[in-house]
């Protein structure tokens, strides 16, 4: 019989990036090459086949599988040889789906690959599907595995905890296999982040190196593992962690995995993050990525759980005086059986407590409407207190081990989204809000899943942490199919919920409950390196009130600026300072939030922060300097500023002075070429250097 071809190379790429995979004359599909687009398709004819694309496990593979199968027989092996490939394509745009299948079992896996051209991101997905006559089980079901050959590789990942989220360290991958994962299921980035660069042979900075920066979408526990193996190659896998997970997959029924969102940078780190934000704010990474966002105020440090109806009334008096969007009702609104007077009671019991709202959210929308802002609202809809009417009605609708004591965290469990009936229960909340008036929502989640046993899914729990997740999407799909362009803030206890599969519902995350504005500096870099900054909301507050205003307003106003202070204790002359930062903030948020980033200067490496958004035509943009520390007679150095175009010349204004106050930068007021900015910089700092102060520079082309 005449051995039939293998097919040309499925080459997979965007402007700049490609992923290249070639089937071998065993059948099997190799990766042969990732990194900088090759100039002539025949180059990638003839590269060497040694990677499996995505290696299953229990034929020949030794390493990390990214799929392991259990046969309905028992027979833990598979092996996954070609089937074919399609390509469709549109302006924005190519998707390739490549099918594989199991030569002796009726297992199909499909690899989706959809490679955005100008942003050069490409997004990657698995689907799993099987015809044997009984349910199959999946130990391993990766999104996605990637391979390198190098002499060195350098991870930089995210990690932390509730008010330090968003820490950012790099480390030298070894032999054998490092893992980033969580086991939380609900505030799954608590701990670590789905989302790392990768450089290889040496340490990528902002502007050098070549590095991969990848992002998992998905809401729940997360596995991203580096193997490093005898040969010195990396593999690199990321998807669902299969922690107590073993997934039963009826037949017919498609395993659909999360998507893996990755670029590749020749010009390092920055250049990765502007791929991303690019990305999530042209393709739906995140909901309405280019459209205006509302800057709000919040109660919560103004009143805590301890206001009334006229309360409430003067505190949007002062939204609207401050010249904010929006008013936002936080935490303590609800409850009447158990009112909400902290947080050991009434979570689960929606209703508006009479006693501080006799008139209802009704009449909040209505003076919010009089003071010509609009109104937002606080909401944890998958959570419950046991002190609440839900729970005595619907012990049954809790996550929680029969027969052991229950566990809290924060006064309270987590509802069992894997429910239908939880889930339209959780849909009704969020539909009773935005259907009289509400315009913005903060969907919180203060805890993590423990003792977690679901009485919905009866004996086999191992569906328990993947289904929840997906239940939560469900809910989200129909407040999105009913509201598409409600703002709403993906909140989580913090960041906890930083994460491409959440977001493209969302228009925006918090980053942390941590808002003194120093601690803030590192948090909102670090998950700037992945995200952009109309998603990253920072709120100037009282948290740390020995820091200037003007700092902390210089802090918040890099990210989604908002506020939540009171604004009756201002003095007039920070209340003017604040009226106009909000406006000079509205004047310059399409630089901001549509802007390229670049860093300029790291707070890891110095006593000084810089960074620095440039519009996409290079005709504007706004420079963050900030000092940090300082150090007897520390020399201040220029700081150079990228992605200006050289043949320009621009002006340079210090912004955000407090009444009164004259700039004392040497720049500010000058006008200087594009290239001496990029080649020689300016100092971002006042002559003393004084620990804890900031600028703010308007860069204008003439």
């Amino acid at each position: 019989m005449a051995q039939t071809q293998p097919p040309a190379p499925i080459v997979i790429e965007t402007a700049h990036l490609s992923l290249a995979l070639a089937v071998g004359q065993n059948h099997k599909l190799y990766q042969t090459y990732l990194g900088p687009k090759l100039a002539a398709a025949a180059d990638y004819q003839g590269l060497p086949q040694r990677h499996e694309a995505y290696p299953p496990a229990g034929t020949d593979n030794l390493f990390e599988p990214a799929l392991r199968v259990v046969h309905a027989d028992g027979n833990p092996g598979l092996a996954l040889a070609y089937v074919g490939t399609e390509t469709t394509k549109t302006d924005d745009a190519a998707t390739t789906i490549i099918r594989l299948r199991d030569p002796l079992y009726p297992v199909e896996v499909r690899l989706h690959f959809v490679a955005y051209q100008r942003e050069d991101v490409i997004k990657t997905w698995t689907e799993i599907v099987h015809h044997e006559k009984k349910p199959v089980v999946l130990t391993n079901y990766a999104s996605a595995m990637l391979h390198f050959e190098a002499s060195k590789y350098y991870l930089t990942q995210l990690h932390g905890d509730w008010a330090e989220e968003g820490k950012e360290v790099e480390s030298q991958l070894t032999s054998g296999t490092k893992v980033l994962d969580t086991k939380l299921g609900t505030r799954a980035a608590m701990y670590q982040t789905a989302s790392f660069f990768l450089a290889t042979d040496r340490p990528a900075t902002e502007t050098t190196g070549n590095v991969l920066a990848g992002s998992l979408a998905w809401t729940g526990n997360f596995r991203l593992a580096f193997e490093l193996d005898n040969e010195q190659a990396l593999r690199v896998s990321a998807g669902i962690n299969p922690y107590s997970s073993q997934y039963t997959l009826p037949a017919g029924q498609v395993f659909t995995t999360p998507e893996f969102i990755f670029t590749y940078s020749t010009q390092g780190k920055g250049q990765a993050s502007r791929n991303l934000h690019r990305w999530a704010r042209q393709q739906g990474g995140e909901l309405d990525g280019t459209l205006p966002r509302l800057t709000l105020l919040n109660n919560w440090e103004a009143t805590y759980f301890d206001f009334n109806e006229p309360k409430l009334d003067a505190l949007m008096g002062d939204a609207a005086k401050l010249g904010a969007d929006l008013f936002l009702l936080d935490d303590g609104w609800f409850g009447n059986k158990y009112p909400r007077k902290d947080d050991h009671q009434g979570l689960g019991d929606w209703q508006p407590t009479t006693s501080k709202l006799p008139n209802g959210v009704g009449h909040l929308v209505q003076t919010a409407t009089k003071e010509g802002i609009k109104f937002g609202i606080w909401i944890e809809p998958e959570m419950v207190n046991p002190k609440s009417e839900l729970y005595e009605k619907h012990p049954d609708w809790v996550l929680k081990l029969p027969g052991r004591p229950e566990d809290y965290y924060r006064n309270q469990l987590v509802l069992d989204l894997t429910n239908p009936k939880v889930q339209d229960f959780v849909y009704g909340i969020v539909d009773a809000q935005l259907s009289q008036g509400v315009a913005y929502l903060k969907w919180d989640c203060n805890r993590m899943i423990t003792n977690g046993y679901s009485q919905y899914l009866g004996k086999d729990q191992s569906h328990l942490y993947v289904d929840y997740v997906r239940g939560l999407y469900r809910v989200l799909d129909r407040v999105r199919q009913k509201y598409p362009h409600v703002p709403m803030m993906l909140c989580s206890g913090g960041g906890a919920r930083a994460d491409y599969g959440g977001l493209k519902y969302f228009t925006e995350f918090w980053a942390s409950d941590n808002t003194d504005a120093l601690e803030r500096v590192y948090i909102q870099w670090g998950f700037l390196n992945f995200f952009p900054s109309n998603a990253i909301a920072s709120h100037v507050t009282n948290w740390n009130p020995q820091q200037t205003l003007k700092f902390r307003t210089d802090v918040a106003m890099s990210g989604k600026l908002g506020y939540d202070i009171e604004v009756s204790k201002m003095t007039p002359a920070e209340l003017q300072f604040s009226q106009q930062a909000v406006k000079d903030y509205k004047r310059l948020s399409p630089v901001i939030w549509q802007g390229d980033l670049y860093k300029l200067r790291s707070p890891y490496e110095g006593n000084q922060a810089a960074l620095l958004y440039v519009a996409e035509n290079q005709a504007e943009a706004v420079v963050f300097g900030y000092n940090l520390r300082t150090r007897f007679h520390e020399t201040v150095l220029p700081v150079k500023l990228l992605g200006l175009d050289p043949a320009r010349r621009y002006r340079l204004t210090e912004i955000n002075l407090m009444p009164g106050q004259k700039s004392n930068l040497p720049a500010n007021g000058q006008t200087y070429s594009g290239d001496y900015l990029q080649k020689v910089g300016v100092v971002l700092s006042d002559p003393e250097a004084k620990a804890l102060t900031s600028h703010v520079l308007e860069v204008t082309a003439e």
